[in-house]
């Protein structure tokens, strides 16, 4: 007897060749998976992965009798998931701004040997305080777009200036408002006042006056790179008046009337009493 060989079954052509494109798909697939977790583990950090976390050594100031300014310490840290971007230094920018209140801002001409109120501008909101601290000269960490944006320097934290129709040149009372407040330390600009370590942790300082507005105080922490904010935080401080110079202000303002009262009392008996010690010592 002879061997014959037996053929292959033409049906199962079709099913080896489908198997093999399977297989060469689920490489395939394999490939482009690993390929696309390579790109995303060497994507470069962003600036937009970066945020600010921070915090203040008070969040409440107290004015009592003998209050005469206070230290206010802000301090926090660049909170990242990515490696620290390469494209641009990182800035830092701290604002404090006190209660906005409308400003008339009056010039003084002299008229007949005597001084005279003559033009005015009046400024629908100016802070009552204002401070701005930086990592960097001003020119290097913000620009002019971003300022106009968030309202970071003086100037732009300075709202609508309404002028009458007489008077020209308005942006000469913003900047007396400005020089002002600044000599009596209520306007503060701190360039290169903010520690920045190693692009991570920051602290800086500001002084706050003797004669602070009572009110909510708003603080404000930006990050820049390229002269462009990449993220803010944002907190608050309670300033006002405690125990008897709270009181005293209460009813001052509640009750006038009863205020006076007790202030011509006090008066009066302060006077008696006086007059009575006088004569006692002179026996």
């Amino acid at each position: 007897m002879q061997a014959v060989p037996s053929r292959a079954d033409p049906s199962r052509a079709p099913c080896a060749a489908k198997g093999a494109l399977r297989s060469g798909s689920r490489v395939w697939l394999a490939a482009l998976a690993l390929a696309v977790l390579t790109v995303l583990a060497a994507r470069p950090a962003r600036a937009e992965d970066e945020t600010v976390v921070a915090g203040m050594s008070q969040n409440r100031i107290a004015i009592t009798a003998d209050f005469d300014g206070s230290e206010l310490l802000i301090f926090g840290a660049v909170k990242r998931e990515t490696p620290i971007p390469d494209d641009g230094a990182l800035g830092v920018i701290v604002t404090i701004s006190g209660p906005l209140r409308p400003v008339t801002v009056r010039r003084k001409a002299r008229r007949l040997g005597i001084w005279v109120n003559t033009d005015f501008v009046d400024v629908d909101l100016a802070p009552s305080f204002y401070a701005v601290a930086t990592s960097s000269p001003w020119n290097d960490i913000i620009s002019d777009t971003e300022d106009l944006r968030y309202k970071i320097s003086i100037p732009r934290a300075i709202r609508s200036v309404g002028a009458p129709q007489t008077v020209h040149d308005s942006p000469v009372f913003t900047d007396a408002l400005i020089r002002i407040r600044t000599a009596a330390g209520l306007y503060q600009l701190l360039e290169g006042q903010v520690t920045l370590s190693q692009e991570t942790l920051f602290d800086t300082s500001v002084r706050l006056p003797a004669d602070l507005t009572e009110g909510t105080y708003r603080t404000r922490i930006l990050l820049t790179r390229n002269r462009r904010v990449i993220d803010t935080f944002e907190t608050e401080i309670d300033v006002g008046k405690v125990g008897l110079e709270r009181a005293l202000f209460t009813l001052a303002h509640d009750q006038p009337f009863v205020y006076g009262i007790l202030s011509l009392v006090m008066a009066i008996t302060a006077g008696w009493g006086a007059s009575a010690a006088f004569r006692y010592f002179r026996r």
